[in-house]
């Protein structure tokens, strides 16, 4: 079988880059190795990738340095991989332009599912008019764009204008980190207060309305200090 999508992992740590390469390997992805910033960098501009998993500590350039060049031309979606965790580190990366950050140690079953949203997410970008048409699905919840509906088993759900935006921007993302500042710039627009208060207020009520314990949610994520990211869409295809 031919391998669906090409990956580049640009980790200086041996073991991960063998370890992440076996198992995109073992799902069909094609992938590409570098072992500091400049050899991915040289990879990129010659192989172009279809998503490049990307460590923050390299050992000739920081990571930002190559999220930052990347997206002077491109729009490759890329998943930080990195052991720094501090809440700073990971919204300066999504700030630069990554897509999506995760988290060492993580599970092999969390970074395919968001490779699969940030893949399918750059693929939907390409759809002009027909963005983000199909509903989202997950368990029972139902959103459909065209309608602007939302259902929980088959029984609609009453979202505010503002709440429906901020539901519909997580669904449209569904699988990503999406940051609090790219949330309130989407709904509020690009010139609205940079204060989480009001995003955390519609937030509680969203979850509410869509979670049967708020405080163990199902679909939406708190992911703290960072913002928010909702289950991934269960659409196959």
């Amino acid at each position: 079988m031919t391998p669906k999508f090409t990956i580049l992992i640009i980790e200086d740590e041996k073991n991960i880059q063998t370890f992440v390469g076996k198992v995109l390997k073992k799902h069909d992805y094609k992938v590409l190795y570098a072992d500091n910033g400049k050899e991915g960098l040289n990879l990129i501009h010659s192989q172009c990738p279809d998503i490049i998993l990307l460590d923050l500590g390299l050992p000739d350039i920081d990571g930002n340095e190559v999220i930052k060049e990347v997206r002077t031309w491109s729009s490759i979606p890329i998943i930080v991989i990195s052991a720094r965790s501090a809440e700073k580190e990971k919204v300066s990366a999504l700030d630069l332009g990554a897509d999506d950050y995760l988290t060492k140690p993580f599970g092999t079953s969390e970074l395919l599912a968001r490779i699969r949203a940030s893949l399918r997410h750059s693929n939907r970008l390409n759809t002009d008019s027909t963005l983000y048409i199909r509903s989202y699905r997950c368990g029972g919840l139902v959103l459909d764009f065209s309608k602007r509906l939302l259902t929980i088993d088959g029984e609609k759900v009453h979202l505010t204008p503002i709440e429906y935006k901020i539901v519909a921007y997580l669904a449209q993302n569904s699988g990503k980190v999406m940051t609090y500042a790219s949330i309130l710039s989407n709904v509020w627009g690009p010139y609205a207060d940079d204060d989480n208060k009001i995003l955390r207020v519609n937030m509680a009520n969203i979850r509410r309305k869509l979670e049967s314990d708020p405080a163990q949610p199902k679909y939406i994520f708190t992911e703290v200090g960072v913002g928010y990211r909702m289950k991934e869409d269960e659409f196959e295809g």
